[in-house]
């Protein structure tokens, strides 16, 4: 709905037949136009996922860059451009103003690239998801301990990947294919590695061979100091964010440092970066070390355990480094540990090619024949994540029962299901990009692989095989997707039950119309469809629980039988053999599936930008969040959006003095409560916050209560004078944003002989809804096509949104300005009754019937002003101007 549209009436009103009305006050709005001018008012609206383009959030194909760059920035009708020349030509109506910041997370074509992230990204997720600590007193113990784990956990997903990287290129390519004759024979590329030749030595091989590992680990430092220089490193605005005066509870998004983690980016980066190099060194050294004690050449068996000693070292100091500092939020933390972020990597790189020559010394006689130990290398990361998840979930039980909240996902552990999902994430895109190797090496080699029966024609160090535990890792992904597939059938069937259930009383929520049992069933079925969101927790407790489950099975059925789960099984019960073996060859081949998809949307987000934009969807969610566990984890596009709204409010307002409502939809709402908080008081006080379609509560409340939970709400309440959010009950994402909001039926207008209307809201009320959706029932003279169901989107088409804005623009007017309004109203609209009592604003059509008398009021020196939120001072009456019932 564009801005200024007249605001037509409900049906409700058209039926209602021609009758004396009492005289009414003007809008809020249009009392600006009897009075004198005042500044002008600003809405800043932002936008949610799927980013709309500045033209269709302006409803104007004329716009105009206001400030900001390509990648993000405030937009204006062109007609609008320049607004603060002329604020009379605004009186009565807000310049509108449209952030667009969708290009953070879609821009080009390197963002694809950022798919091999998803693992980083969900563990990173992990860190934030903790349950919230006692608002009073000091952080617990836990709180520590549970970043401590998270952030060891992320670690171990880099040394993952780096380890898949060298299971490639050292074990399958460079220790046992190029030591076979019957590998390199088919693959002439491979003909220099051959034995016999310089390159062909093992040692030297492997040296060749850890370049690709190497190079992974180069580009993983590039993208997080390329992304780094662009959003952790840039510093907050000056002034902007300022220490709120409170004790200890204070809310964590509103603290001066948070928007700001280049600190622990630089220190977690130089960590993780040191551990690829030495987890790639550690895969060099170790075969290379055994053989010299073999070969007993006491030299080279000195070096090899200087080596050794060296690479624990490291180990150890990348360990201290992971888990001695978190994220600094109280301040702006400008420094850099310089020893740390420079001397760790560079000494990982240094001890990486002192390893390489090491390999590379002639050792001749030295042959490569089976695997390298790559079973126990993988073994190891499997159980320590496992152990490391079961610990987070002690942790994080602990702390939920400090500071229980029955609202919270999974009653605190959200968290650790969420970081489980991150670990199979990763050893699945792992563990999928050796099986593909080994299978393509294994099919290339010709008659060698499909030799006898029972695959014994042809001893099996001549042929590439991945470990044994990757392949037990494939088997258990059959019966994962069966569980997956039986639990998406019982919500699906529970999606159908409370569709009929609603479906009863829909018609009902429309007075006046003949019942519809297609159009009551469209509508119940949103509604359902809608409600099932609230079950997505234990969607994901189910499969995070299942997934450790099997993940267990496969680590103990590899390390117990050494062998492949068919080889395990055989001699088994038939029945048994023939699961193992199907299990086997279906996993392997969806893991091919699951990789070649993966680089085929890969392939088609680098050349297509809306392709892109559909990706950056699962950005939008999942990169909100500051890198505090993983540095290799997609940049926080919010450390730009947040600082650039904050900028835009805290300049406009105190260039212009004049009222400002920021407006957002879906994850702006996110976006647009950060950046509240981060204001000065003194500005806070003269913006208004307008969300709609917001998952403040539902989502972000319940996921991560320790910065959107009850507590923190609630001071974003207190602090912020004026706020109001509109829901839908079709909206699967938004809701209510303040405990106790959730009403039974959508808010919509009465009938006139129907004189029993909701309730308007209680004087702190923020949400307002369920709204109604859609607009109308049937057809009519108003609505000749049916209306459709609008869900998630198209909030400002309600003309609730025009109606909230207005009321919150006329309430940041201040007592001053409501008492010469009232003083224009008193002359322009008589009030009935006594001269001492005041007229009661007109009730919001969608609140309240127009023949419900309007109630009188105390005498009071000024028009009661819309009670959206905490007044902290000024009188006010029983009521408010019309948009603002609840």
């Amino acid at each position: 709905m564009l801005v200024g549209a007249p605001i037509l009436p409900t049906r409700a009103e058209a039926d209602v037949p021609d009758r004396p009305q009492p005289p009414q006050p003007p809008q809020p709005l249009a009392l600006e136009l009897l009075t004198p001018p005042r500044p002008l008012a600003l809405e800043l609206r932002v936008h949610g996922v799927h980013g709309a383009p500045p033209d269709e959030l302006l409803g104007d194909p004329r716009t105009v860059r206001i400030t900001g760059d390509s990648t993000a920035a405030v937009f204006r009708r062109a007609a609008d451009a320049d607004a603060e020349a002329h604020p009379e030509r605004y009186a009565g109506r807000p310049v509108v103003e449209a952030y667009c910041w969708s290009r953070l997370t879609s821009g080009n074509g390197a963002r694809a690239l950022w798919l091999l992230l998803l693992p980083f990204m969900v563990v990173n997720l992990a860190h934030w998801a903790r349950p919230a600590a006692p608002a009073t007193g000091p952080a617990p113990r836990e709180v520590r301990a549970y970043g401590v784990l998270v952030r060891v956990l992320a670690l171990s997903l880099t040394l993952l990947l780096i380890a898949a990287a060298c299971e490639v290129a050292l074990d399958l390519l460079a220790w046992q294919c190029s030591g076979s004759g019957a590998c390199t024979g088919s693959r002439s590329w491979l003909g220099f590695l051959e034995p016999g030749r310089w390159w062909g030595q093992p040692g030297r091989r492997l040296a060749l061979g850890a370049l690709v590992p190497a190079a992974l680990t180069g580009l993983l430092w590039y993208l997080s100091n390329r992304t780094w220089s662009a959003y952790e490193s840039q510093p907050p605005p000056a002034g902007a964010a300022v220490p709120l005066a409170r004790p200890d509870g204070a809310p964590a998004l509103g603290r001066p440092g948070f928007w700001y983690g280049r600190r622990i980016v630089a220190r977690l980066r130089a960590a993780h970066t040191a551990a690829g190099l030495l987890i790639i060194a550690a895969a060099v050294a170790a075969p290379t070390a055994r053989h010299d004690r073999r070969a007993g050449v006491p030299v080279l068996e000195a070096l090899g355990w200087a080596v050794e000693a060296l690479l624990a070292a490291g180990a150890v100091a990348v360990a201290w480094v992971v888990c001695r500092r978190g994220r600094t939020e109280e301040r702006a933390d400008h420094r850099l540990d310089r020893a740390a972020v420079t001397l760790l990597p560079g000494s990982a790189l240094a001890l990486l090619a002192a390893v390489l020559l090491y390999a590379g010394w002639s050792r001749p006689g030295w042959t490569s024949a089976g695997r390298l130990p790559g079973d126990f290398a993988f073994g190891v990361l499997m159980l320590g994540q496992g152990c490391c998840v079961l610990l987070l979930a002690a942790v994080a039980v602990r702390l939920y029962r400090l500071a229980p909240d029955p609202a919270t996902a999974l009653y605190g552990l959200g968290g650790p299901a969420i970081a489980m999902l991150g670990c199979a994430l990763g050893g699945v895109m792992s563990g999928g990009i050796a099986q593909r190797v080994a299978d393509w090496l294994d099919g290339a080699g010709g008659a060698d692989g499909a030799g006898g029966a029972g695959g014994a024609a042809v001893p099996a160090p001549l042929l590439p095989a991945p470990p044994v535990l990757l392949s037990w890792q494939a088997a258990v992904l059959p019966p994962l997707l069966l569980v997956l597939a039986l639990l998406a059938v019982g919500f699906a069937v529970r999606g159908v039950l409370a569709r009929r259930r609603l479906a009863s009383g829909v018609a009902a929520e429309y007075p006046g119309e003949p019942p519809d049992a297609h159009r009551s069933r469209r509508i119940a079925g949103a509604r359902a469809a809608a409600a099932l969101t609230d079950s997505a927790p234990w969607f994901v407790a189910a499969v995070s629980g299942i997934t450790l489950l099997l993940g267990a099975g496969a680590l103990a059925g590899a390390w117990l039988s050494g062998k492949v789960p068919s080889e395990a099984a055989r001699g088994a019960h038939p029945l048994l053999e023939t699961a193992a073996r199907a299990a086997q060859d279906a996993g392997s081949w969806l893991i091919g599936l699951g990789i070649a998809a993966f680089i085929a949307w890969g392939r088609r987000a680098y050349r297509d930008p809306a392709a892109r934009r559909t990706i950056g969807v699962l950005w939008d969610v999942g990169t909100f969040w500051p890198r505090a566990a993983h540095p290799f984890a997609p940049p926080c596009y919010a450390e730009r959006a947040v600082p650039d709204l904050t900028w835009r409010m805290t300049g406009w307002t105190g260039r212009t003095g004049g009222r400002l409502v920021i407006s957002g939809h879906s994850q702006g709402s996110v976006l647009a409560a950060a950046a509240v908080w981060q204001l000065p008081p003194q500005v806070r006080r003269r913006v208004a916050l307008l969300t709609y379609g917001s998952p403040l509560r539902r989502l972000y409340g319940r996921w991560f209560p320790a910065y959107f939970g009850p507590g923190p709400i609630a001071a974003l309440h207190a602090d912020i004078d004026c706020w109001r959010n509109l829901w839908r009950a079709t909206d699967p994402i938004g809701g209510p944003v303040l405990p106790g909001s959730r009403a039974a039926a959508p808010a919509r207008a009465a009938p006139a002989a129907a004189p029993a209307a909701p309730a308007p809201a209680a004087a702190d009320s923020v949400d307002r809804g369920p709204l109604a959706d859609p607009l109308a029932y049937g057809r009519s003279a108003r609505y000749p096509l049916p209306a459709p169901i609008l869900g998630h989107f198209d909030y400002q088409a309600d003309p609730a949104f025009a109606a909230e804005r207005d009321a919150l623009l006329a309430r940041l007017a201040g007592p001053a300005r409501r008492a010469r309004s009232a003083a224009v109203a008193a002359s322009v609209v008589p009030a009935p009754g006594p001269p001492a009592t005041t007229v009661a604003p007109a009730a919001p059509a969608a609140q309240a019937s127009p023949a419900t008398p309007a109630p009188a009021t105390p005498p009071a020196p000024a028009l009661p002003a819309p009670r959206v939120s905490k007044e902290p001072a000024g009188p006010e009456g029983a009521g408010g101007p019309p948009g603002t019932g609840g």
